[in-house]
């Protein structure tokens, strides 16, 4: 099974590699109440990948909401990305925001990505070389966006597979979350989950900013289900990409994000 991730010191010694494009992804914690300390170090070569304001849909009603094929393909284009390009995507968390960036080409039909394991932070401590400041794009790319539908689902179809007992619904959010103990980080979103949903923090499958093994991957998703027809939501899509990728990580196959999360589903569907 080929992993989606890549080591430090794989990127290190391919940081010049021909069709090599590294992408940060970095942003803040949704439910941080300050934002990070501004990034002052970054991998050579990186350029960056604005998840908020350039591959979201900013005119959508909720956070986070996936661009349309037309916009994905223009800023993936504008990044130089190439149909024959290698990504390696990261973020200065260890593994935060990447998954998202992971998640989103592979919605859009491509698949020659990887994360970085460690992030930033490995980077860091490995004292391989940083700079400060991101590359310029010389030249755009020729990155056809094919929209995968199978990737992403939409609140339209959460009734039905709520009460599918082939799918399982697993929520990434904190445990207090999930059981409504805290109140929601977003002002005014009602607190709750989605009914059937069950409960996996993003937290459980990483360790120390690392994806844990494939091996406890396995075991960590086969304790919740046994069904392999899995739908991650979290707070905005952003830490059900990191479930997807782990899953993906284990072996499944058919996974999906519904990409709305909990600030749609809390938003429209009043409480039963």
């Amino acid at each position: 099974m080929e992993s989606n991730l890549v080591s430090v010191e794989w990127l290190n010694k391919h940081l010049n590699d021909e069709h090599l494009i590294i992408l940060d992804a970095s942003m803040p914690k949704a439910t941080s109440e300050v934002s990070n300390e501004e990034i002052t170090k970054l991998i050579p070569n990186s350029i960056f990948f604005d998840i908020k304001n350039k591959f979201s849909d900013t005119a959508a009603q909720f956070p986070n909401t996936i661009p349309s094929e037309q916009q994905f393909e223009k800023e993936a284009r504008l990044l130089g990305i190439h149909q024959h390009s290698k990504i390696v995507v990261y973020d200065n968390l260890g593994i935060y925001s990447s998954p998202r960036v992971w998640w989103l080409f592979r919605t859009f039909g491509f698949s020659n990505i990887f994360v970085l394991d460690g992030g930033l932070p490995e980077w860091i401590k490995q004292n391989f070389t940083t700079v400060s400041n991101y590359s310029s794009v010389e030249k755009g790319g020729n990155f056809k966006a094919v929209y995968q539908p199978h990737k992403n689902v939409f609140i339209e179809s959460l009734d039905a597979i709520a009460n599918d007992s082939k799918c399982t619904i697993i929520d990434a959010r904190s445990s207090e979350r999930f059981k409504s103990e805290v109140p929601e980080p977003r002002k005014g979103l009602r607190s709750g989950n989605i009914p059937n949903s069950l409960n996996l923090p993003y937290e459980l499958v990483l360790k120390e900013g690392f994806l844990k093994s494939i091996e406890e991957l396995q075991a960590i998703f086969k304790k919740l289900t046994q069904n392999h027809n899995l739908i991650f939501t979290c707070g905005s899509g952003i830490t059900a990409s990191i479930l997807d990728f782990a899953a993906s990580e284990a072996g499944y196959k058919t996974t999906s994000v519904y990409d709305g999360s909990w600030t749609e589903y809390g938003t429209l569907i009043s409480e039963k």
